[in-house]
């Protein structure tokens, strides 16, 4: 006998009258697409992660603190790793190639996280991608499942953020159709003490509906074709002039 469980509104005590709340934290699992798989992250992650990511060219952006966050090796990278995806408020994932000649092959890392069910906000974040991969269909089936998950679970509002002079990431995110609400100066310090300036866009759950179908749209446009890699990246080297973290 198949048993359903049904996730009924919950009322928020005091304000706005003990208003509903539909919002939920969403269970951890594999999310699956035709092109990528999120799998929940685990330590064991960690050797391939390091292979994935630990490039100049994805902490340039401002992942991980900028170009002076990269780590020295991978015994480094494991220690960063466990502190820059620690917290419970979050659901950190890797991403995986789901079908073709590099099927199974881990090319990134995002999370669902900073969750609050009252105010039915989540953000999507702390998100990187093989340089391999960039410009392909990952990011955008990556988005459309954690949206779908998101918005799925009842909440009303995700964020998506990037460094301000990030313009890759930044043109990623408008291309979603995420909405610029504006710039947070001096955000957080990067890596080498400077400021960073966080550029913040979000999208809503009335607006999800025309920004799903803009995804699958485009991820229609790949056809059968399965992620491929574009070029090897360089192997983790030292910045010219930079102290990495574990070095």
């Amino acid at each position: 006998m198949l048993t359903a469980v049904v996730h009924l509104p919950r009322r928020q005590a005091g304000g706005w009258q003990d208003r509903i709340v539909t919002a939920r934290r969403p269970e951890s699992v594999t999310l699956r697409g035709r092109f990528v798989t999120l799998e929940p992250m685990i330590d064991a992650h960690v050797p391939e992660l390091w292979r994935a990511l630990g490039h100049p060219a994805v902490f340039a952006g401002g992942y991980g603190g900028g170009p002076a966050g990269l780590p020295v090796d991978e015994a480094a990278y494991a220690r960063w790793n466990a502190s820059y995806y620690a917290g419970d408020a979050r659901q950190n994932f890797v991403v995986r190639i789901a079908s073709g000649p590099h099927l199974g092959a881990v090319i990134g890392a995002t999370t669902l996280g900073d969750f609050d069910e009252a105010a039915g906000s989540t953000h999507i974040g702390w998100t990187a991608y093989d340089p391999r991969v960039w410009g392909t269909q990952v990011n955008p089936e990556a988005k459309l499942l954690l949206l779908g998950h998101a918005f799925g679970h009842g909440f009303e509002r995700v964020r998506i953020q990037a460094d301000a002079v990030n313009t890759r990431s930044r043109a990623a995110i408008e291309r979603l159709g995420a909405v610029f609400e504006g710039i947070a100066r001096h955000d957080r310090p990067r890596a080498d003490g400077s400021w960073r300036d966080t550029a913040i866009y979000s999208i809503l759950s009335s607006e999800w509906p025309t920004l799903r179908r803009g995804l699958e749209t485009r991820l229609a446009g790949f056809g059968e074709r399965p992620v491929l890699f574009r070029s090897a990246p360089t192997a983790p080297t030292a910045l010219p002039g930079e102290q990495r973290a574990g070095a």
